[in-house]
């Protein structure tokens, strides 16, 4: 820990860096990268109180592992975790994957985190345990902060028993338009969905239940009743979801771009992404986000005027040579207050510098 406090004060410009797996996220010219590699483990698991804290440069997917082994897991399902993802990468990316739908995302699990901040100062921000004194909940600021407020060294989170069962359904919709009609008639029932996403390019709904295997099959039942569809084998739907959190459906080297949307608002981003020649989108959340992934970065500044004109937000995960707000930045009040607390000399970059 003393040498990443070392780092930070001996380096007049820097950012963190975890895995690479969103590397858009980090490519900010003239600053250094501080990888965060070495800062690797868990540091505290309590399964009885479903609670652990790790080193912020450990793998994602060691984690989930630990957790396995006791019957828990990370329910808002962390993207990229098979890349080699880390946990710090994570909380500063912000990102969620198809459990949010249920239980809610990152923003609602982290508990603590320690780390360095502008001034070369090692402070921790909130507790260990779930049950905390009240205050100002400044870990949550570290959620897409995208390394600009300080360098995390540790991240304390709590975490869920893992799902008894689960059965993915796949309703096929046709258009965005269908699409859109059963992400939300879907929502808005008393079924509890897992996970709700889509696949635009296959014109389709997949629906994850999870529970006692009997209630979720009585539940897939009646779902299909009102939506046609298929309920998929164990390994059809393990490769779907995936592909959904490793980003298995987009082009290997081209551009992602996340578009935050509602669900009624699905065939805008069609409309959208149509003229852009092989354009490929995943919904998640519902049909509460999309990514979209293009073929070049070259085609993101024609999709960001688009989403812009749209009204709608996008951010660029991949893709160094595309703007990192291709639709613009929205700058919450509280951001400048937040920046100038904890890096009053500016040695991390702003959101601003991208």
């Amino acid at each position: 820990m003393a040498e990443l406090v070392d780092a930070v004060r001996s380096t007049p410009r820097l950012i963190a860096v975890g895995a690479g797996t969103k590397p858009r996220l980090s490519a900010v010219p003239g600053v250094m990268r501080l990888s965060t590699a070495g800062l690797r483990g868990i540091i505290e698991y309590e399964p009885d109180e479903f609670t652990f804290t790790a080193l912020a440069g450990t793998p994602v997917r060691d984690i989930a592992a630990a957790l396995a082994a006791q019957g828990q897991y990370l329910p808002f399902d962390p993207v990229l975790a098979g890349a080699g993802a880390t946990l710090g990468g994570t909380v500063a990316a912000g990102l969620n994957g198809p459990g949010r739908f249920r239980f809610g995302g990152l923003r609602d699990f982290i508990l603590g985190v320690r780390f360095v901040d502008g001034t070369g100062r090692l402070l921790r921000m909130g507790g260990k345990v779930v049950k905390n004194a009240a205050g100002f909940d400044l870990p949550k600021f570290f959620v897409g902060s995208l390394g600009r407020f300080g360098v995390m060294a540790e991240v304390t989170f709590k975490v869920f028993p893992r799902r008894a069962a689960a059965l993915t359904l796949r309703l096929p919709a046709g258009d965005a338009a269908g699409l859109a009609t059963i992400l939300t008639g879907a929502a808005g029932t008393r079924w509890e969905l897992d996970a709700l996403d889509a696949s635009l390019d296959e014109g389709a709904v997949f629906a994850r239940l999870a529970g006692p295997a009997p209630a979720i099959e009585t539940l897939a039942g009646e779902i299909l009743a009102r939506w046609p569809g298929e309920k998929l084998s164990a390994a059809a739907a393990e490769k779907w979801w995936t592909d959904a959190t490793e980003f298995g459906w987009a082009h290997p080297d081209g551009a992602l771009v996340k578009v935050v949307l509602t669900p009624a608002r699905v065939p805008d981003l069609a409309a959208l992404v149509r003229p852009l020649p092989g354009a490929r989108v995943w919904i998640g959340n519902g049909g509460n986000v999309a990514y979209v992934s293009l073929a070049s970065a070259a085609e993101v500044p024609g999709l960001g005027e688009h989403v812009r004109q749209a009204g709608l937000a996008a951010l660029t995960l991949r893709g160094v040579a595309a703007p990192l707000w291709p639709a613009g930045r929205a700058r919450p009040a509280i951001a400048p207050a937040v920046k100038a607390a904890l890096d009053p000399q500016n040695r991390f970059p702003s959101l601003d510098e991208s």
